[in-house]
């Protein structure tokens, strides 16, 4: 050490005591040489590093919010009035599930399905084309494309792509000529019996009227969820 420059020294050479790593937890992954175990490899992310100890911490909060909701309520609180528009049974944690239009364009659609279906969550929070792209599908399929597709060439086709997803124009007009009448009835019912149209009602409506359990308002539907649409109005 004698021969090595002090600039060399302070720069690469500092002695590590300066800082404390005590309690601090040591990076290590999933060995798969013990076999598949779900529960440890998911385990393991929350000590991997990287953005993988982002979706570990991701996933402890989830699984302290499930914790939560399936703890008894206060009596004080399960005695007062329950003030949902939707009537859903009160739990310790109310949970919201927030997505934009794409992950319901994607094989997304299903695992947030599952969710709603299975009661997971209690309130969903989604764009307007979030509601219309689940519908769309119902009616006819989207298909995988490529991200490096020209999307004009393809427009000019009656082909539209969402990123690597292509979606025929077609299945926009099945949509229209589907949603076209029950818009008409809900006016009518507006009309001549006072109801008021509300986002959350709305797509209840609609999840009844498509009465298909692939889409995941239909489940929004059966089970009671509520659903906030930004500018549901101003695109219908």
């Amino acid at each position: 050490m004698e021969d090595v420059p002090q600039i060399a020294l302070d720069a690469v050479l500092v002695p590590s005591g300066s800082y404390s790593l005590e309690g601090a937890q040591e990076v290590k992954g999933y060995d798969f040489s013990d076999g598949i175990n779900y529960r440890k490899l998911i385990g393991m992310y929350r000590t991997s590093g990287f953005q993988a100890t982002n979706f570990g911490i991701a996933i402890e909060e989830i699984n302290k919010m499930i914790s939560m909701k399936h703890k008894d309520l206060p009596i004080e609180v399960e005695q007062s009035v329950n003030l949902n528009p939707c009537q859903r049974e009160r739990t310790n944690c109310t949970i919201f599930l927030g997505f934009t239009s794409n992950l319901i364009s994607s094989g997304t659609r299903e695992t947030i399905r599952f969710l709603v279906k299975h009661n997971l969550v209690d309130c969903l929070v989604v764009s307007a084309g979030g509601i219309e792209e689940d519908f769309i599908k119902c009616l006819a399929p989207t298909y995988l494309g490529d991200f490096h597709l020209d999307g004009k060439s393809l427009r000019e086709k009656g082909i539209n792509r969402i990123g690597n997803l292509l979606v025929p124009n077609d299945n926009y007009c099945k949509f229209e000529d589907w949603i076209t009448p029950i818009l008409d009835a809900m006016l009518k019912e507006q009309r001549e019996e006072g109801t008021l149209w509300t986002p959350s009602k709305v797509v209840q409506r609609l999840g009844k009227e498509i009465n298909n359990p692939e889409s995941v308002y239909y489940w929004c539907y059966k089970v009671s969820h509520i659903v906030i649409v930004s500018y549901l109005f101003l695109y219908l």
